[in-house]
C-alpha cells in the first residue's frame, strides 16, 4: 500500500537548522543535523515520489539523484522556499529544526568583545507549519514535528491544533537515543483525531518508514 500511495506523488520536506546571522562571523542555530528529514526524503524517492527537499546547513548529501534540493540557510529563506512550493504539493513534512527568532539587526562586521554584556534584540520569525497548515486544501497533507524537553505531549497537541496539522510527530529530548545528534529516534505521531501511536527507540532510516506508514494507512 505504502508503494501504491507515495508513487508520483509530490512532496515537500525540510531539514536540518536554521542560520541567523548576528555578524558575519556569528549566528543563532541549534544541533540539528538533518538526519530525520533526509532519511525521510531518500525513503520517498525509492518510492518514486516527486521530493523537493528544503535544507538548512547540514554534513549530509542527497544519495538519490531525483530528489531536488534547495539550499537554504535562514527561517526566512525556508519559508519563502516552503510556501512557493506548497500549492502545488500534495503533502509537506516539515521536519527542520527551524529557529523562532532571528536578530532584528544584523551587524556586517564583526562585533568586538568591548562590552561587559551585549544585548541582542530578537524578533519572532514566520511560523512555516502553521503557514501551510492555515493554507492547506482539502487534498493536501500537512505533517509537523514537535521536539520538546518538558509536557512533551500537551505541547505537540497544542502544536497539532494550533498550526492545523494533520500530524504531529513527537521526540523528546528526555528519550535517550531521540533528538539531536544521533542515527536515532524514537517518535510518537499524534493524528488530528486524537489517535496516538508510539514507537520504540530505531534507526532513522527505520523512523522513516515508520513515519510514511502511518501517513499512508491514517492520512490517505
Amino acid at each position: 500500500m505504502i508503494a501504491e500511495y507515495f508513487k508520483s506523488k509530490k512532496i515537500v520536506i525540510t531539514a536540518g537548522p536554521t542560520y541567523e546571522k548576528i555578524d558575519p562571523v556569528r549566528f543563532i542555530g541549534n544541533y540539528s543535523t538533518g538526519k530525520m528529514g533526509y532519511a525521510i526524503a531518500e525513503e520517498l524517492a525509492k518510492l518514486g515520489s516527486e521530493v523537493h527537499l528544503v535544507s538548512g546547513p547540514t554534513a549530509l548529501k542527497v544519495q538519490n539523484p531525483s530528489i531536488k534540493l534547495y539550499p537554504v540557510e535562514s527561517a526566512l529563506q525556508m519559508y519563502d522556499a516552503c510556501v512557493n512550493l506548497f500549492p502545488d504539493c500534495d503533502i509537506a513534512i516539515m521536519s527542520a529544526a527551524v529557529a523562532d527568532y532571528r536578530p532584528k539587526y544584523y551587524q556586517d562586521v564583526k562585533i568586538k568583545k568591548n562590552e561587559e554584556d551585549l544585548m541582542i534584540h530578537l524578533v519572532k520569525n514566520p511560523d512555516i507549519l502553521s503557514a501551510l497548515g492555515h493554507a492547506k486544501k482539502s487534498n493536501q497533507i500537512v505533517i509537523g514535528f514537535a521536539l520538546e524537553t518538558h509536557n512533551e505531549l500537551e505541547h505537540a497537541m497544542d502544536k497539532l491544533q494550533r498550526k492545523q496539522a494533520d500530524a504531529i510527530v513527537l521526540n523528546s529530548l528526555n528519550d535517550p537515543g531521540a533528538g539531536f545528534k544521533h542515527s536515532t529516534n524514537k517518535i510518537s505521531i499524534i493524528l488530528k483525531k486524537g489517535t496516538i501511536f508510539e514507537f520504540p527507540l530505531k534507526e532513522k532510516t527505520e523512523v522513516a518508514i515508520d513515519i510514511l506508514n502511518c501517513i499512508a494507512e491514517n492520512l490517505a
